[in-house]
């Protein structure tokens, strides 16, 4: 997946990802209904949707583009998160009870993320004497060694759990990218001179300063002053290697990331997609305003392009949600092609806002829907809460018999008390579901209230037939 400078432009948090970034995520977890609320509500649970793009988070609606600064992106820092995880989740219980995103990534670690991130599987024994075959990061290493991303010491020694400098990781990057860079010129990020960057490493440091990579890296002051970077620093770069640059492994690691052009498909939806009502599943179409070429073939403007809606997050009280969606194929009569999975990032047109009159004769509309639903969601929860508590109080009622039936009077007492507590519970989230019930139905009257007089200033979680979505691949 690759991104471009003009993601998030004129969005709130608008942002694309594909299957490719999201690779080691098996699902994503969705939320299953819309009820603005004050305490959230037990009588829901999420689901969980395969996903590939995400459309949405709070989409602004001003007259004039408004672009977005200092937004961590979402693609990038999911895929890394996640590549965290999953390193975490294969270290042994002792490390992984010590284990620290923001403390300084050992040798071993560097190891694990680049052979995982980049994808590379050949393997070949290796002569150091300090790693054993039950290693945790014994076969990671081996695919680094293999593949010349990393070497050991003089002293036949690899020395896994040292932490590696700032400055090798900036020469091991440098190793797989190529960008051109000034060789000699100290090392300036974003402004300030990097420090603890010896003369060996100063044109690897530039190549990788040039390439872009470090501006999605958290805790950037760090990446200047501190001798180490962190697991998470390292896991960043990783995913925006991965976001900015074609990665082709075939030749072996040397040069495997090169920069590219992307491929811009403009498109008009056919229908408007919102994460108050889309559901997982639903399938949606758009239309091309220019000519795009895909995988060698011209698609001429006015051609169909195909999408499902794989994912939904319901907005609610300072909850803007989102919709994940994939673009499938584009066809234009015999003319068809599937879209490359690698997606890269949406940036979009932002129309004028919707007249007066249509926003006067469309909200209360909406706003009955929206009610309805607020309060069929109250019931639905309020009836689940008691069923739960019926079930809990009549078991506990149960346990009561027993147990002094059995000569066991304290025990019997304690169930007792526990079936008082569950009548306790069941008021108390009763009370809150009604309270957050109407709660949310004055939250939607505002939002449409807001909606027929200032306009830009909601209709969040949504893209409209009239704007334009230009997709990048």
């Amino acid at each position: 997946m690759r991104l471009s400078k003009e993601f998030l432009a004129t969005l709130g948090v608008v942002c694309m990802t594909s299957g490719v970034a999201l690779a080691g995520c098996d699902t994503t977890d969705v939320q299953a209904y819309a009820h603005p609320t004050l305490f959230g509500s037990q009588g829901h649970t999420l689901v969980a949707a395969d996903n590939d793009v995400i459309i949405g988070g709070k989409v602004f609606k001003p007259c004039n583009a408004k672009t977005v600064n200092g937004k961590e992106n979402v693609i990038i820092g999911r895929e890394a998160k996640q590549a965290l995880a999953d390193m975490k989740s294969q270290m042994d219980a002792a490390r992984a009870a010590a284990y620290d995103v923001k403390a300084a990534i050992l040798r071993s670690e560097l190891a694990w993320q680049i052979v995982n991130g980049l994808g590379f599987s050949k393997s070949a024994p290796n002569k150091y004497t300090d790693l054993s075959s039950t290693y945790w990061a014994k076969s990671e290493i081996d695919r680094a060694l293999a593949a010349d991303v990393m070497i050991g010491y003089p002293d036949s020694t690899f020395k896994p759990d040292k932490a590696i400098t700032k400055a090798e990781v900036f020469a091991t990057f440098a190793k797989l990218m190529v960008v051109d860079h000034d060789k000699n010129a100290t090392p300036v990020f974003e402004g300030q001179e990097v420090q603890y960057i010896p003369n060996w490493a100063v044109g690897c440091t530039n190549e990788v300063i040039a390439s872009g990579i470090l501006a999605a890296v958290p805790d950037k002051d760090t990446v200047v002053t501190a001798e180490y970077l962190t697991r998470e620093q390292v896991a960043y770069m990783i995913s925006a290697l991965k976001a900015k640059f074609n990665i082709n492994t075939s030749n072996g690691a040397a040069g495997c990331a090169t920069q590219y052009a992307p491929t811009a498909v403009k498109v008009k939806l056919s229908e408007k997609l919102s994460a108050r009502n889309s559901n997982v599943g639903d399938t949606f179409t758009a239309k091309t305003t220019e000519d795009v070429t895909i995988s060698g073939t011209c698609f001429p403007a006015g051609s169909t392009i195909k999408g499902v809606v794989s994912g939904v997050a319901r907005p609610g009280v300072k909850n803007p949600g989102f919709l994940e969606v994939s673009f499938k194929e584009i066809k234009n009569g015999d003319l068809k092609a599937e879209l490359p999975s690698s997606a890269v990032a949406a940036n979009v047109d932002v129309v004028k806002n919707p007249n007066i009159l249509s926003r006067v004769l469309g909200s209360p509309v909406s706003y009955v829907g929206r009610t309805a639903g607020v309060a069929g969601r109250s019931v639905s929860t309020t009836a689940e809460i008691v069923a739960n508590g019926t079930e809990e109080i009549v078991d506990n009622l149960s346990d009561a018999l027993s147990d002094t039936a059995s000569l066991h009077p304290l025990k019997g007492l304690k169930s007792v008390g526990s079936g008082v507590i569950a009548v306790g519970k069941g008021v108390y989230n009763i009370s809150k579901t009604a309270v957050s019930g109407v709660f949310g139905i004055g939250y939607e009257l505002v939002d449409e209230v807001k909606y027929i007089i200032v306009p830009s200033t909601t209709n969040d979680s949504a893209l409209n037939p009239d704007e334009e979505l230009t997709i990048l691949f």
